[in-house]
C-alpha cells in the first residue's frame, strides 16, 4: 500500500495548498541536504532503454517536471534524484516580483485538478542565474559517465513591464539565463499576467521569438534550443498558425500546453458553486487531458518530425505518458500529478514505461 495518498489526505489536504507546496518541496530538498541523494538515484535511475535524444541533448527518460514547481532553481538536483529525466524551472522574469495576492493556489481534489493564479512569483533572472550554475555543476558531478538529467529554463514577462516593451524584457532574461540552460522556453501563455496571452498572436510572437533566439545564442556563444509554450485555449487554427511560425523561424519545438481558463471537464466532485468561488486562474490536472492531447495531435500532424513536441497537461500515469508518446510527443511533462501522487511519482512512471517497452519487444 502506498503511504503518500494517506499522508496527503490526512495532512496536506487540510493545509493551505501553497504552504503544503513549500513544506513538500522543503522535504524533497532536505533529503539531498542530508546526503540521501546517492541512495535515491540508485533506486530511481531510469532504465537506460528510456533514453531519448532530442534538442541535441540526451534525456535519461522522456518524462520530466514542468515549469511551475521549482520557480527559482532551488531544488533541481533534489528533483532529479527522484527520477525526472528533465526539470524545467521557472517561470522566471527579468525583474523579481511577488506575484498575485494570496490565496492564489487552490485544489479540486476529487477532480485531480488545481487552479492557480500565482502570477509569476519569482526572484528574478539575476538571482536565479547563480543557483542554476551551481545546480548544473552538481548534476555534472552526480552523473559522470551517464546521461545527466536535462535542465530547461522557462522565461516570462515581468508584470510591471508594458506589452510594447516585452521583447526587451524577455531578452534581459535570456541574456542572464541562456548560457546556463540546456534549453529555453518562451512562456506567452499564462493566464495570470494581464495581457500576456496577446503575445501568442502571430504578429507579436514572430519578433519576440526571433529576438529571444538571437539573444540567447549570442549570450551563450552556442545554439540554445528554443521552444514556445502555448495555451490550450487557442483555436485549432491558431495552434496550426503557431506551428507554421515555429517552422518558419527554425524554432526547435513547442511545449503544449499551459493551464486553461476554461472549466470544462470539472464536476466529478466539485460543485459549480465551488468552482466559481475559486475565481480566476489557470486550471491544470486531469480535466486538461483531452484538450492537451488534441493540441499535440494537431501539432504533430502539421509539423511531422520537424519540431520537438513537449506534451503537458492531464498526465498522471505511465499509460498517460505512453499515450502522449504514441500520439507524437518527443517528451512529456507533468506537474499537478506530482502534488497528488507524491515524491516517487516519476519513478513509478519510468518503471511503467520500461515495463511497457519490454512487453512491446517480446
Amino acid at each position: 500500500m502506498r503511504f503518500y495518498p494517506m499522508f496527503f489526505t490526512a495532512v496536506f489536504s487540510r493545509m493551505d495548498p501553497e504552504r503544503a507546496h513549500r513544506i513538500g518541496f522543503l522535504g524533497i530538498r532536505t533529503a539531498r541536504a542530508v546526503r540521501l541523494s546517492a541512495a535515491l538515484r540508485a533506486r530511481t535511475r531510469p532504465d537506460p532503454a528510456l533514453q531519448v535524444t532530442a534538442l541535441g541533448l540526451r534525456f535519461p527518460s522522456p518524462f520530466g517536471l514542468a515549469a511551475g514547481f521549482d520557480k527559482g532553481a532551488e531544488g533541481i538536483g533534489a528533483l532529479t534524484d527522484l527520477g525526472f529525466g528533465h526539470v524545467e524551472i521557472g517561470t522566471v522574469t527579468a525583474q523579481a516580483q511577488p506575484g498575485n495576492p494570496r490565496p492564489r493556489l487552490f485544489r479540486l481534489v476529487g477532480d485531480r485538478a488545481v487552479v492557480n493564479r500565482m502570477g509569476f512569483n519569482n526572484d528574478g533572472a539575476a538571482a536565479v542565474a547563480p543557483r542554476l550554475a551551481q545546480a548544473r555543476r552538481a548534476l555534472e558531478a552526480d552523473h559522470r559517465g551517464r546521461a545527466r538529467p536535462v535542465v530547461g529554463v522557462n522565461i516570462g514577462k515581468t508584470k510591471a513591464v508594458p506589452l510594447e516593451d516585452a521583447v526587451d524584457d524577455y531578452r534581459q532574461s535570456a541574456r542572464a539565463l541562456a548560457p546556463l540552460a540546456d534549453y529555453l522556453v518562451v512562456n506567452v501563455s499564462s493566464p495570470n499576467t494581464p495581457g500576456l496571452r496577446q503575445l501568442q498572436e502571430i504578429e507579436s510572437l514572430r519578433p519576440l521569438l526571433r529576438a529571444v533566439g538571437s539573444t540567447a545564442d549570442e549570450a551563450a556563444d552556442r545554439h540554445v534550443p528554443l521552444l514556445v509554450k502555448i495555451a490550450p485555449d487557442l483555436s485549432d487554427e491558431d495552434v496550426l498558425a503557431v506551428a507554421d511560425l515555429a517552422l518558419d523561424l527554425g524554432l526547435d519545438g513547442i511545449v503544449a500546453t499551459n493551464t486553461t481558463i476554461a472549466r470544462d471537464g470539472l464536476g466529478l466532485v466539485a460543485e459549480p458553486s465551488e468552482v466559481e468561488a475559486l475565481g480566476a486562474g489557470g486550471l491544470s490536472g486531469a480535466p486538461l487531458r483531452r484538450r492537451s492531447l488534441e493540441v499535440l495531435r494537431l501539432l504533430r500532424e502539421r509539423a511531422g518530425d520537424r519540431l520537438v513536441l513537449v506534451s503537458v497537461g492531464g498526465v498522471t500515469t505511465a499509460e498517460d505518458v505512453q499515450q502522449r508518446l504514441d500520439a507524437g510527443a518527443t517528451l512529456v511533462q507533468g506537474y499537478t500529478g506530482f502534488l497528488y501522487e507524491g515524491p516517487f511519482w516519476a519513478d513509478r512512471i519510468n518503471r511503467g514505461l520500461a515495463r511497457a517497452r519490454r512487453a512491446r519487444h517480446r
